[in-house]
């Protein structure tokens, strides 16, 4: 078997820097580091993972080696590998099938090479290890005790997966704990998500009509920064809850076909396809910019414009120029891929840290148990709140504790009005 494909291994003591300085910003996931060193939880199992290749998720690798597992590792997207760490953890003994800039075919070889391990703990970001082993390598199946996912998107898959029947072996839905999806989903996607428009376009967002598609939590958390940064952000949405949510938050609702007419950025978030589609295209004033922030590059209808276009040209790293047949110009960003990877550097390490603790805990747990009916699991609460804890702590924050009157009352129900 192969034992790693990076772009370029001279690139490795550049990336043990971007390693390092991702590890000051993570102490929840040091403190489990420390511990999984000490105790070797891990010891023997082999961990396939397909996750983005940034220096957090390095940060992870380096935890699970720690507590004595064997680690195989591609990348979850064609454009989100730092190649500079990819270079690091293959010179650290981590079997590393991931560079910048992958073919479709190139990145599914990477994912069966790390199948190729044949893992007993999967981890995943959308799901594409989990599905590639389901489809393409069934041999395997019976090596695997559990798995975990990381994104909101791979979690519908599986879920989908689970209501058929077709799901063989039991996978932590890290995506839903509440450390990962109130921070990581909307601080982290906030952030990055305008730090990966504003490296590769360097426009002004104060004024700019902000078109957020989907009212998540990665739209909650975009449209938060967009408006923090001046922007005036419109909402579209199809589910009547998060619509009427945005509403009362202060932003204005409407449906795609009218913001077209007057948005200046439109950015996906929901997860689905085609989003943003033909008709909306043709709608869209010259010079509007179209980035995604889901995690497949499905939402933005690259065939439409690619129909509606007499001419595309790069302009710049990430933005590619289509010039339609009116004269008009639209803007892509980052092919349509996730524009907080591919244009930027992800999630800050201080909200991944929390993401990646409980990826850490949840492995340690399906470690641990025996046997975990096939289906999707919630992250342990016990897990969830640990990692509030530590986080509070590395924080220098205290909190209350009930005391054992008010536990009692809220255990009971005679106590009633007093």
């Amino acid at each position: 078997m192969e034992e790693f494909k990076v772009k370029d291994l001279n690139l490795a003591s550049k990336g043990r820097l971007q390693i390092e300085w991702a590890s000051k910003h993570m102490p929840v996931l040091m403190q489990i580091h420390k511990r999984f060193e000490k105790e070797k939880p891990l010891k023997g199992l082999t961990i396939g993972a397909c996750l983005h290749v940034t220096k957090e998720t390095a940060v992870l690798i380096e935890t699970l080696l720690a507590g004595g597992a064997m680690v195989a590792l591609s990348g979850s997207n064609p454009l989100s590998t730092q190649d500079d760490v990819a270079a690091a953890l293959a010179d650290e003994g981590v079997h590393v099938f991931a560079w910048r800039g992958e073919t479709r075919d190139e990145y599914y070889w990477c994912v069966e090479r790390v199948i190729d391990y044949k893992p007993i703990i999967t981890l995943d970001d959308g799901a594409d290890l989990i599905s590639t082993i389901h489809s393409k390598r069934i041999e395997v199946l019976p090596n695997v005790k559990g798995g975990t996912e990381e994104t909101t998107t791979g979690v519908q898959r599986l879920r989908a997966m689970e209501k058929s029947g077709a799901l063989k072996y039991a996978v932590i839905a890290v995506n839903d704990a509440y450390t990962k999806y109130l921070f990581d989903n909307r601080y982290g996607t906030g952030q990055s998500t305008i730090d990966g428009i504003l490296r590769a376009t360097n426009i002004l967002l104060a004024g700019k009509n902000f078109v957020v598609c989907g009212y998540g939590w990665c739209g909650r958390g975009l449209a938060l920064r967009a408006k923090g940064m001046g922007a005036k952000v419109i909402i579209t949405e199809v589910n009547p809850l998060r619509a009427l949510e945005a509403a009362m938050n202060g932003y204005r609702v409407m449906p795609l076909k009218e913001a077209a007419e007057i948005g200046d950025i439109f950015v996906t978030t929901t997860g689905d396809i085609n989003v943003i589609r033909k008709e909306h295209m043709e709608k869209m004033k010259d010079g509007a910019i179209l980035a995604n922030s889901g995690h497949f590059n499905v939402e933005i209808n690259i065939k439409d414009l690619e129909g509606l276009a007499k001419a595309k040209r790069k302009i710049r790293a990430n933005i590619e120029e289509y010039t339609l047949m009116d004269g008009r110009k639209l803007y892509l960003l980052a092919e349509g891929r996730l524009v907080n990877l591919a244009a930027a550097e992800g999630h800050p390490s201080e909200v991944m840290d929390m993401s990646f603790s409980n990826q850490a805990l949840s492995v340690e747990y399906i470690a641990k148990n025996a046997k975990l009916t096939p289906k999707v699991y919630s992250v342990p609460k016990t897990i969830d709140e640990k990692v509030a804890k530590l986080k509070l702590n590395a924080m220098g924050i205290k909190i209350d504790e009930l005391t054992e009157e008010q536990k009692k009352y809220l255990a009971s129900w005679e106590m009633g009005t007093i």
